[in-house]
Order: structure tokens, then sequence, then C-alpha cells
């Protein structure tokens, strides 16, 4: 809406349209203070507020609902992050920014001093190494003094040396997994790995890196990373969507820095075997520093999994020498007999500014070594904001997340309260969230003579007293991310895969980069050449586009490559559409019969309304004699999210919810996806919500560079600075819409 032009609703007509305003308010409409939102009258006709939008496929309500009568005024929100900063508050009340006393301790394990390295790596020898489990043994025979000990000599053999029979068993491990291209892809792959380890050459740019194809199965993919890990020890794989990678290993460099070859061959070999009850030993070394930095290495980079001890090794010429033993922790080693309130939990509080959330946690995954599934959060928060939200990371301890916090500084996040806990988080575990906004350039509308303050604390009042309509804002909808999110959804909800990408790769009305590619792949389905012609940073569409290439433009091709993504990629637009379904609901319920609570309503029963979502077993559906009697008030009324377990209003909204299903084509559909392992059972939202803590203060902008009203008499520049509390779920910006009755 321009500036300089009044709202059409200004006059006080709830329908929020300019073409329907003098018939709705002659037929008498509610043009009158707001109080008269809350009397029982009956609402005037339906079709003076109702406005239909028509497409090719059905016809659906899409009027937005102003509860309040007040004029409103202008200004602009988010001119940079730090104007919109949100905070998370705990179900204890707290803002999650708040610091505490750390309640986990710190390694005691010391730092590596200078001291006396261990032979480089011998970078000319032959690259295929033999199976470990051989040397596992020996090393576990050795480290326990056992009476049929090996010397020295004898140990370093059974570490380094070969077999043909492992290197074939090895060889027919590899070959289970990979054709013989492949297979030779690979043996190239690690031959020029060590080539450039052997001319020093220094890594320039992310680490080279081998697809080895897509691998069905987990249990598959494990038993190829163990193939891998035992034939070249010194290179690192994968799995990221499905697709195994391969690249060097950077950490088996480091440790070769610390021991000989021989031996960093040999502990990655147990480290990939993970053989239980099994131990692993270094060789024996007089010297206390770098034992210490083994130690250090170990515990550093594998606390999770492994744990060391020096003990003294009894060798054939009587002495006895220490040794640093290896073996993986008891709960390591048994991990799929134990609960999962024991696998490792860590607690933090994540500061991003102007950072997306998803790319956050991909960004924060790939520096812990874990996967996005890992994190669980309460929220989704805006990306042009700084915001604190709480967060949980399985498989990662504190001190493993405390050590990226120079790193992910750089992409504008920081980590905090970071503690133990025994278990993850779940979406809406949180009573609300905290809002500390700047509007600038606040002003009255062209022609509108009050008072600006006066307008704005008219305004403010409205909206503190009577509330909002509990919209899902436009980050809930996806629609910063993609125009197509609902229409994605629906795609998805009705099984129609090809569509779905086709709608994923649609582009907008813009010339620039990344609609020129996505126009290139609809009048070509090249996904080859699309992703060549996809900028870099458009991270989900090539990723969408790799997977394409493989496995082709077909219901069953596009039915996998939405598998390979992420989970929370596939149900985020799932949830657009079940949002936007709901918004044009209230949008309808409110419309057909204002604020009064009537005979077929759904109201929730719980004593606490300011949680996210109304449990099942509390709704209830409205009585003549309730409505008659005044039993409920509005702001007790819930209407459902789609789903297959929720149950319908008793009245027109309840027919307008069907007829919605049967024009989208979701008459038979059970709010599952088997192949897409979708599972929507639906909930329930309250229609009306209300601010808390509402203060404000009315400053002149200091982004302006005017201090004082100038000589002319025209208005100084001003900002709003608002802060407030919404319940969990709540949208600020719909709020924001509510008090100054324009898009923003």
């Amino acid at each position: 809406m321009g500036a300089g032009c009044a709202p059409s609703h200004g006059t006080g007509c709830r329908c929020g349209e300019s073409r329907a305003h003098e018939t709705c308010c002659s037929a008498g409409g509610p043009a009158g203070p707001s109080g008269a939102l809350f009397s029982r009258e009956p609402p005037p006709p339906r079709d003076c507020y109702l406005r239909m939008e028509e497409d090719a496929d059905y016809i659906r309500f899409s009027s937005v609902y102003f509860l309040n009568d007040h004029i409103g005024f202008h200004g602009t929100i988010k001119n940079s992050p730090k104007d919109f900063i949100v905070t998370e508050i705990d179900e204890q009340g707290q803002l999650v920014s708040k610091p505490f006393d750390e309640l986990t301790t710190k390694s005691h394990i010391a730092k590596p001093h200078n001291f006396a390295k261990k032979p480089k790596l011998d970078l000319k020898k032959n690259s295929s190494v033999d199976d470990g489990s051989e040397e596992v043994d020996t090393s576990a025979r050795c480290s326990d003094g056992d009476p049929g000990d090996q010397c020295d000599s004898d140990q370093e053999d059974s570490l380094s040396g070969d077999t043909s029979e492992c290197k074939g068993e090895t060889a027919d491990a590899l070959s289970a997994f990979l054709d013989d291209k492949t297979n030779e892809l690979l043996s190239q792959f690690a031959l020029e790995t060590k080539e450039k380890w052997n001319a020093g050459t220094e890594q320039v740019g992310p680490p080279s890196e081998l697809f080895l194809g897509v691998i069905s199965g987990k249990r598959r993919r494990a038993a190829l990373h163990s193939a891998i890990t035992q034939k070249f020890p010194f290179l690192l794989t994968t799995t990221k969507t499905c697709k195994v990678v391969v690249r060097p290993n950077l950490r088996y460099k480091e440790l070769c820095d610390l021991v000989s070859e021989e031996e960093a061959s040999g502990f990655f070999k147990y480290l990939g075997a993970k053989k239980e009850n099994s131990r692993f030993a270094f060789k024996p070394d007089t010297n206390k520093e770098r034992r210490r930095a083994v130690h250090h290495f170990v515990n550093e980079r594998f606390g999770r999994l492994l744990e060391t001890e020096s003990s003294e090794l009894g060798c054939c010429d009587g002495d006895q020498k220490l040794v640093v033993t290896v073996r993986l922790r008891e709960e390591a080693h048994s991990h799929r007999k134990r609960s999962r309130e024991k696998v490792a939990h860590t607690a933090f509080t994540l500061r991003k500014e102007n950072v997306d959330m998803f790319e956050a946690i991909d960004h924060l995954a790939a520096k812990l070594g874990v996967i996005p599934p890992d994190f669980s959060y309460t929220g989704l928060k805006d990306k042009k904001a700084i915001t604190y939200q709480a967060m949980v990371v399985r498989k990662v301890t504190p001190e493993r997340l405390k050590s990226i916090e120079k790193e992910i500084a750089k992409k504008g996040m920081n980590v905090f309260n970071v503690r133990s806990v025994n278990a993850a988080l779940r979406l809406g575990q949180l009573k609300g969230n905290h809002f500390d906004i700047v509007i600038r350039n606040v002003r009255n509308w062209n022609g509108d003579p009050v008072n600006l303050r006066e307008r704005i604390l008219e305004a403010i009042e409205n909206v503190k007293n009577n509330g909002f309509v509990n919209y899902y804002g436009p980050e809930q909808l996806e629609k910063e991310r993609n125009v197509h999110a609902d229409q994605i959804g629906l795609a998805l909800l009705k099984e129609e895969m090809v569509k779905s990408v086709k709608l994923f790769l649609t582009p907008e009305d813009v010339d620039d980069p990344v609609n020129r590619a996505k126009k290139y792949f609809l009048q070509t389905e090249d996904a080859k050449g699309t992703l060549e012609l996809m900028p870099e940073f458009r991270v989900r569409e090539r990723e969408l586009l790799e997977l394409l290439h493989r496995f082709s433009l077909t219901e069953e091709g596009c039915t996998n490559v939405w598998y390979c993504l992420p989970h929370h990629v596939r149900t985020v637009y799932v949830h657009a559409y079940l949002s936007q379904v709901w918004n044009e609901a209230a949008s309808y319920r409110l419309e057909a019969y204002g604020t009064r609570v009537v005979e077929g309503d759904l109201v929730c029963l719980d004593d606490v309304l300011d949680q996210e979502h109304c449990p099942n077993s509390k709704v209830h559906l409205v009585t003549k004699e309730e409505e008659l009697a005044n039993t409920y008030t509005i702001y007790q009324v819930v209407l459902p999210v789609l789903g297959h377990s929720t149950q319908y209003p008793g009245n027109l909204v309840g027919q307008w919810y069907q007829e919605l299903l049967s024009r989208d084509g979701l008459q038979t559909c059970g709010f599952r996806v088997p192949a897409l392992n979708l599972n929507m059972p639906g909930c329930y939202r309250q229609i009306l919500k209300q601010p808390h803590n509402l203060c404000h203060q009315l400053l002149e902008d200091p982004s302006s560079g005017v201090s004082r009203e100038d000589p002319a008499g025209s208005a100084v520049p001003l900002c709003l600075c608002i802060s407030f509390d919404l319940d969990a779920s709540c949208c600020a910006t719909v709020f924001l819409k509510e008090m100054m009755k324009h898009d923003i």
C-alpha cells in the first residue's frame, strides 16, 4: 500500500475492501467504535464481506479480517535485523537469552605443547591397506599383558603387515556396493590424495571430494563406510541426502603428525570397525608430552566414542614401557541396547542475525559431524532479524559444541548457555516469544488530521484490549522462501510428485539468474543443464536438481527426490498448505458470525489458553443452549488445522471445510503419505490472541540525522519502539498489521 493513500478500512469497515465499504456500512456494518465488535447482534449479510479469488482449479476465500476499527498509521519494519529482535520465552517464563551458571565441567586434558614429532607420512607407500581385525586383536593382547605378548618389532609387523587374504576380502566388500568404474575412480582418488599430501600441497578452498552415488538403506551405507575405511583409512566417507561422498580425512593427517603412519592407519581402521570388547594400542613411547598429545587428540576428536588410558606394557626384553591404549566407551558399543535418554543431548541458546533457521541448522550439523534431524527446537524463527532460540542437539557433547564457537561466529551465529540435558525439544515447547521492534518513518496517512501520537495510542490500546486474528504469518507460510509453497504442499498430499517438483522450480516474474535457470528447466526439463545455471547459493534448488538428475522426472523418480531431501523440507511445504487453509477458515468464520460464539463452534475447555495448540481431549462442540447462555467467549473458540485426527465445526464453517477438501481433491486424503514418511494428525488453534506486557515509546528517529523540529515546522521523522510478548505460534507481523492497518 502506498504511503500517501489512507487504508480503505480506516473508516471503521471490518471487511478491508474499499469496493464493499459503502455497501457494508449502509447495511448496518460496524462503522462505530471498536467496542461494537463485541455486541451480540447478528452480523451483516455475509455477501458484504466475502471476497472470492478464482483460478482454474477452485474458488477460495481470501479476505483478511481486521478485528479493530481504528485508522492506524504508516511505518516500515525490518529496515535492518537489529530493528526486529525475537527472544523465546521458555516454559518457566524466562527469556532464553538470560545467562546462567555453566552446568558442565571443562575437559582436564592438557593441550599439546612443543615436542619432537613422529616421522611424517610415508606417502610413497601403496594406499591399499589390509583389514584391521587382526591388528585389533594383537594390540588388545599386548595391552592386556597376555603371556603370549609379542615384542615391539613383532607388534609393528602386526600393525602394518598386509596379507593377500585381507586385501581380497576388502576388494570383495567394495565390489558388493560399487561397480568396476566407481571402484577404479575411488582408487584413483585415494592415490591422488596421497600424492597431494606427499607433495605438501596446501588445500585451497573446500576439500576435494568424490561422489560414489546414492546408496539406499542405512545398513548398506554403514557397510560401505566400513569397507572404505578398512581399505583407505586416510579417506572419510559421509552421507548427505542418501548420497555417499568421499573426501580426504584431515584428522588422519593430523594424527600422523603425532604418531607413525602405521599407527594412524591402525587407529582409524579400529575406529571404523567398532569391534566390541576390543582395544587398540599405539606403539610404546617414552615421551610424556607426546603421549599427552595423543590422549588429547583422541578425546577431543572422538571423546563421544572412545576413551584412552596409559598403561605399562611388558615386552619380551623384560622392559616395562608405557603405551596409550584406546577402547570403545561402554555406552558407545552398546548404543542399540540403551534407552534414548542415555544418548548425549546438549542444550544451548542459538543467537543468529540475518540467517535462515534451516540454513543455520545445516551449517551447525556440518561443523559438528551430525545430521540436521539431530537438532530439535521449539519453533521457527525469522531470517531478517536477530533471534534467540533454545535448541538441543543429539550425539554432541557440550565441549564439542563450544569448540566451534569461533567458526560459526563468522556466519552470524553464536551459542551460549551450553549444558547437558536428558531429552530433545519438541515443537511448541515454549511459553511464547518476546519482541523488541523498531518501526521507522512513522507518520499519519495522508489526509488524516488527528495527532500522530493519538493515532498510535488508539491503535495500541485497541489491539492490547481486543487482540488480533491469530493468522499464520508469512514465515510460517514459507512465503519468503517460495511463492508456491502452499501449492507444493497440496501436491505432496495428493501424491502428485512430478507436479510438486515443477511447482518447486516454477520461476517468479523476475529476471535474475535463479529465475532464468527455473525457466530453462520448465522449457527443457533438463535437470543437469539447469544445475549448471543455478547459482551456488541456492542450496535447496541445487540439491533437488542433483537428485532429479539422478532419479529422472517421473512419479517414482520425484518420489525418491523428495524422500532424499531432509524431512523438514517436505513437512514445511505441507504445513504451508495447512496454515493457508486455516487462515482462510479463520477469515470465513469471523465474517460469517463475527465475535459471537454460536452453535456448532469448537471451543477449548483447557484452563491454560496461552499454549500453541489446544489438545483434542479439551475440544467441545457448542450447543444451542450454551450459545443462548453466553457460556463461552470468542477467545475460547478454536478452528482445526487439517489432519486425520481432527473434528470440524458443526455449522457453516464445517461445511466450508468440507467444500474446500472437495475442491482441492482431498476428500479421500488420510493426511498420510507413507512414501514420504509424512503423517499429519492435525490440531486446533485459537482464532483470537492478545499481546502481553506491551509497552511503547515514540522517539525522534536517530537514523534520520535530525535531532529537533526544523525551522519550517515540518514533522521530524519518528520511530516507534515497541516491546511485547506473544503466546507460542503467534506471529508478530500479523499483530503489527492489525495495529498499523496496512501491509508490512
